[in-house]
């Protein structure tokens, strides 16, 4: 590349406006008698947001920026400056992550979503599913979402979930005359429900950082989770049943000959084994069988075993499952680092101190306060990823929580069900995107777009729903471990 070239490319640009601008940090805080350390947290948390914006990668940017302003916390001018204490807290930091047996269920879960997926289980289950609904208004749309459930509770992650239904249903719906904007909400609304739907890697997350028992967490999201799913199935089976035109029932070709008999044994082929294994595993963490860890072990297993059974476990399958869980661990595990390092040197600075002055002098009431804290992580959730809401921001709420009486459990309930909102909100709705790298070339964003929305409002209900009556999400762990 030229140099012309270089400096005509946004990611040059945006390197060179962020040197600048730690640079003249830099050379105010160390020419000013007096700065406000404070004002140098929120200054820290504005540039990491315009850097994840920029596309620098997220972990090794909240690390950079922890170092140098951790030096500047720490910086006394009668110090050499490798004796500066900011290194000996990346190396704390660093190492606390190394031993936090939370994270050790993330690996495992990955690789049993993965080798799941690469093991062609969850296109028996959806050809299974399709047969056995196909009386129901809307048939292949709701087989499209109890699938995405399904797989969904075996993986967790987003991503394989939308791209894979897509490739799976998204042409058949259309052959069968489905409505475009329909056929899209029902892949993309029913391909985020692993954000909320255990075994999610986000609670997991969450629950790392909010010092929240996963148990506890994964019991609360069981209930508003499939009550999600369930109220994703109704929406599509009234949407059917009011306009045909919009979902056309099953052309008879597709079942022709097919009896009773053989759904019954395609569905015990395809989705009760399937669903056994998230049972074995769910059931043994939220019945307090197993830690997460254990039971995430004994899914990685199993999701061999079902792979092994149906005669899909090849060494290139292995080794390709192998390689997404390491990439996908290293990338969860670095940003956990990151976000450690810059949430320290981030308290340390006393920035959050600034916000919470700030928030309290407002005198608002508890239901203000979540209302408040919902619309920033939603809006938070158009450029920045649930990873980096939960590692950077979250640290910043909770402390808030004690005081607004808010109970840490159902605050990351809301916050999931808020994430999943945000994947199906416009302008920078991920799940639209990957659905439309699977799609044919007719189908637009726009209608991925519009069709999202009425499942989005159908989230946005659940939301309020669980506001208005937090037994939905609370009476489960009560009534389990209370």
């Amino acid at each position: 590349m030229s140099v012309a070239g270089a400096f005509r490319n946004p990611m040059t640009i945006g390197l060179l406006s962020l040197s600048v601008v730690l640079a003249l940090v830099l050379g105010v805080f160390f020419s000013a008698e007096h700065i406000t350390q404070g004002h140098l947290g929120l200054l820290m948390l504005a540039l990491i947001v315009i850097a994840i914006m920029l596309g620098f990668p997220t972990a090794f940017t909240l690390m950079g920026l922890g170092v140098i302003f951790g030096f500047m916390a720490y910086y006394t001018p009668d110090q050499s400056w490798w004796q500066n204490s900011v290194f000996d807290l990346m190396v704390q930091r660093t190492y606390g992550v190394m031993t936090n047996d939370v994270l050790i269920a993330v690996p495992l879960f990955v690789f049993m979503g993965y080798i799941v997926e690469r093991a062609n289980i969850v296109d028996r289950l959806f050809h299974s599913l399709r047969l056995a609904m196909r009386r129901v208004p809307g048939s292949l749309a709701v087989a499209t979402v109890i699938t995405c459930a399904v797989f969904a509770t075996a993986t967790g992650i987003i991503g394989a979930v939308v791209t894979l239904m897509g490739l799976l249903a998204m042409k058949p719906m259309l052959k069968a005359g489905y409505n475009v904007r329909l056929a899209a909400g029902s892949i993309t609304a029913g391909g985020c429900l692993g954000i909320l739907i255990p075994p999610s890697i986000l609670l997991i997350l969450y629950g790392a950082t909010a010092s929240v028992s996963v148990v506890r967490l994964y019991a609360g999201a069981f209930i508003p989770g499939f009550m999600l799913a369930g109220l994703y199935v109704i929406y599509v089976m009234m949407r059917a049943k009011i306009n045909p035109s919009l979902a056309p029932p099953l052309p008879k070709k597709e079942y022709e000959g097919v009896t009773r008999t053989q759904v019954f044994k395609n569905l015990l082929t395809s989705f009760v084994p399937l669903t056994a294994l998230i049972l074995a595993v769910l059931g043994s963490i939220v019945f307090g069988l197993a830690t997460p860890t254990e039971a995430a072990a004994l899914g990685s297993l199993g999701g061999l075993l079902l792979a092994a059974g149906y005669r899909q476990l090849t060494f290139g399958r292995l080794k390709e499952s192998v390689f997404l869980t390491a990439r996908t661990t290293a990338m969860v595990c670095w940003l956990f680092v990151g976000s450690n390092m810059f949430s320290a040197t981030f308290a340390l600075l006393g920035g959050q101190e600034v916000i919470e002055t700030w928030v309290l002098s407002l005198n608002m009431t508890s239901t203000q306060f979540m209302l408040l804290s919902q619309v920033i992580i939603f809006l938070l959730g158009w450029p920045l990823e649930w990873t980096e809401i939960i590692v950077i921001f979250m640290p910043i709420f909770l402390p808030l929580l004690t005081h607004f009486n808010v109970d840490p459990l159902f605050f990351g309930l809301l916050v999931a069900l808020n994430l999943q909102t945000a994947f199906l909100s416009p302008p920078v709705a991920m799940a639209a995107f990957y659905l439309k790298g699977v799609s044919p070339p007719h189908v637009t964003l726009n209608q991925i777009f519009a069709g999202m929305m009425p499942f989005m409002a159908i989230q946005v209900l659940m939301m309020f729903l669980l506001y208005m009556f937090p037994q939905i999400g609370l009476w489960l762990p009560s009534m389990l471990y209370d």
